[in-house]
């Protein structure tokens, strides 16, 4: 390791932000992979377009405040912020590049061949223009606000994430040149329809805004315009410690969000220079802000052509099963549904089985039940329409106490769940939020209920949040239980939440920050002594990001020692495979597909007496140190089995995935070397939930 007092030397570690981009490329990649349905590919586009927004919003954001405060320390992996926010826009600038092409070169060809079209104004037909001319004066232009630039018009607040038009005016008897902002409104959709029936060709909103400059800006001559969208620091920034109200202060901070420094500006690659060197001393910008390539920007929007209605060019349907376990519950009354979780816990695994038939009847059943006098939440992210949300609302006004912890921190969730908030107050809710500079992501609830023999507590833990839309897409383990030692853990965890509890043991939990970095270590070390000692040993994580230095070098230490560690993760990954003498034992492989893969497994060997926890936590120093995090232990054997069958399935030479290899780079795998396809993991699942269901 290390000899300079650090934990790890740079070339042994990938570098967080430069990760990130490495799985935004295999999002691209998945949107250039012809052997997936069309429309799906143009899904993956607009995924690729909004992670990179977050991106920059964020994580490129905060490196530039360095660079901006004279920061030159570097950082594990060896790069000063100056370096590496230059590596970040190389990068990002090609990946943006190569969208493009994906865009112009394979989507919108293969569209075409299927009748489905994105033109320009000067490929419509007279029916389209008479159609789109009535749009634009009945939708568009009422909503348009025309921004002139002059000495009494000062250069205009650009918003962040906001498209606009940036149009050189002529006065026809001066020729003194103007120039105006135009924002395109993000209220109507980034591309319609040209025709009122026929809904196979569209059109960028800013291609029919382009065709009426003229009316904007009646008597004076369009000379050219361009189009360029700024992405603004959107981090939010709340010292807790110096604040008596958290809730208003987030509104507050949400409202400054608004105003945070320029980070990019994305421009059409035919932009004029002297109009670019215009923007970018506006905006206050420099050159290495500037992301070209060719139009349209901001493809966040096609998911409006992704979600046409032609299932040829879809993923087939999926519907999700019932849980074993559950599979009798239809129609049940309160009663005999808690029975079903009181005689066997039941692993859930969604959206291979369904969520809304599972654990938002869960929340629902207990709302609704007179003997239930109690439920407790956690709601990290949810949907604004969301069926927990009024669940926990019903009970309340039915005179149960409910407790939820809303943790308003979420980021670019804040603003929804402070309304929540305020509803769920008004309901008679007790709502906390959590403890002071500490996010709350786990996933828990609790249901306190009166019965014959008396009270009995029931709870469901899991690995995604209470969000029943996005449950949909994203693959999530959880438990539904009545275990008393489990229930007794959560009581003791939402007790510390809500009150003044600090000390407190868990017995089936492990929770962050207190004792879950410390109990993780324990359990690696444990595998490498029992290597030492001719022990079978294995490790194997299954999670979204691995990026803690502890860890990395935990698991290095474990590869020397002879233990196998396997690593299965969707996004940001530290850890270097393969290297000779640190890492020849550590493999890495990443899925990514239709499902977003969500889940978070641990795996210790423990010298045949395995353990499998599942929960909230990535190997993250944030999760680690600054969240309400918890892991639960599998106990049953039926549901470790479970665990270790989908861990064998991730593992299996077999399927579709990604590998890194000893430089840090990731290489797709899709077909053997004879060329036979390998399995794809998650239609795999689909298929083996279905058949057990029938």
């Amino acid at each position: 390791m290390s000899s300079s007092g650090a934990l790890l030397e740079p070339h042994q570690i990938v570098d967080r932000e430069l990760s990130w981009l490495d799985f935004n490329t295999r999002v691209l990649e998945l949107a250039e992979d012809e052997s997936l349905p069309l429309l799906e590919r143009v899904r993956f586009l607009s995924i690729f377009s909004s992670n990179l927004d977050d991106f920059f919003m964020i994580r490129a954001a905060s490196v530039k405040l360095k660079v901006e405060s004279g920061a030159t320390y570097t950082n594990a992996a060896g790069f000063p912020p100056s370096e590496l926010l230059d590596e970040i826009f190389t990068r990002a600038s090609s990946l943006v590049e190569r969208q493009s092409r994906c865009l112009h070169e394979l989507i919108i060809p293969r569209l075409s061949l299927e009748n489905i079209h994105i033109v320009h104004w000067d490929e419509l037909t007279e029916v389209e223009r008479e159609h789109l001319n009535q749009i634009f004066h009945e939708q568009i232009f009422p909503v348009l606000t025309p921004l002139a630039v002059d000495p009494s018009h000062p250069f205009p607040y650009i918003s962040g994430l906001s498209l606009s038009l940036a149009v050189i005016v002529k006065h026809p008897d001066t020729a003194e040149e103007f120039f105006a902002r135009v924002k395109v409104p993000n209220v109507i959709s980034r591309f319609i329809s040209t025709h009122a029936v026929h809904k196979t060709r569209f059109i960028p909103l800013e291609d029919i805004i382009a065709a009426h400059l003229d009316e904007l800006f009646p008597g004076m001559l369009i000379e050219d315009y361009y189009s360029f969208r700024l992405t603004r620091n959107e981090d939010l920034d709340i010292e807790e410690e110096d604040i008596e109200n958290i809730l208003e202060t987030m509104e507050q901070e949400l409202l400054r969000r608004k105003f945070g420094p320029p980070v990019r500006l994305e421009v059409d690659v035919d932009i004029k220079n002297e109009l670019l060197e215009r923007l970018i001393s506006e905006l206050e910008i420099t050159h290495r802000d500037v992301v070209k390539y060719r139009g349209p920007l901001d493809l966040t929007g096609l998911n409006v052509i992704a979600d046409l209605d032609r299932p040829d060019l879809r993923y087939p349907p999926h519907r999700s099963q019932m849980p074993p376990g559950l599979q009798s519950s239809e129609d049940l009354e309160p009663d005999e549904f808690f029975n079903l979780i009181r005689n066997s816990e039941v692993l859930l695994h969604h959206p291979y089985e369904s969520f809304t038939s599972s654990v938002v009847r869960f929340i629902e059943t207990a709302a609704i039940d007179p003997k239930v006098l109690a439920i407790k939440q956690t709601l990290y992210r949810t949907s604004g329409d969301s069926p927990i949300m009024e669940a926990l609302i019903e009970a309340a006004q039915a005179g149960k106490q409910v407790l939820a912890v809303v943790e308003i921190r979420a980021r670019f969730d804040e603003l929804a769940n402070v309304r929540w908030a305020r509803k769920l107050e008004e309901a008679g809710v007790h709502v906390v939020y959590g403890l002071m500079g500490l996010k709350t992501h786990a996933k828990l609830s609790l249901v306190v209920r009166q019965e014959a023999d008396g009270l009995r507590r029931y709870c469901h833990v899991g690995t995604g949040n209470y969000n029943p839309r996005t449950a949909r897409l994203y693959e999530d383990l959880g438990i539904l239980s009545s275990d008393p030692v489990l229930c007794n853990d959560l009581s003791r965890l939402f007790n510390q939440l809500s009150g003044f509890v600090s000390d407190i043991e868990f017995k089936r939990l492990i929770v962050a920050p207190k004792s879950l970095r410390s109990s993780l270590l324990e359990k690696i070390e444990r595998e490498i002594k029992n290597a030492e000692a001719n022990l079978p040993a294995r490790i194997r994580f299954k999670l979204n990001s691995l990026l803690d230095e502890h860890f990395v070098a935990a698991l290095y230490r474990a590869s020397q020692a002879g233990v196998r560690v396997e690593i299965f993760v969707r996004g940001i990954c530290a850890i270097k495979p393969g290297m000779p003498l640190l890492s020849k034992n550590v493999t890495v492989r990443s899925f990514l597909g239709r499902f977003l893969e969500h889940s978070r497994i641990y795996h210790f060997h423990n010298a045949g007496e395995d353990e499998y926890w599942i929960g909230s936590a990535d190997l993250m120093n944030r999760n680690l140190d600054r969240r309400i995090e918890t892991l639960i232990r599998v106990d049953q054997p039926e549901h470790k089995n479970s665990i270790s069958g989908l861990l064998d399935l991730y593992g299996n030479d077999q399927v579709k995935h990604w590998e890194m290899d000893n430089g840090g780079a990731w290489r797709r795998k899709t077909h053997s070397e004879n060329g036979e396809p390998f399995i794809d993991i998650q239609e795999r699942l689909i298929e083996v939930v279905r058949g057990r269901s029938k």
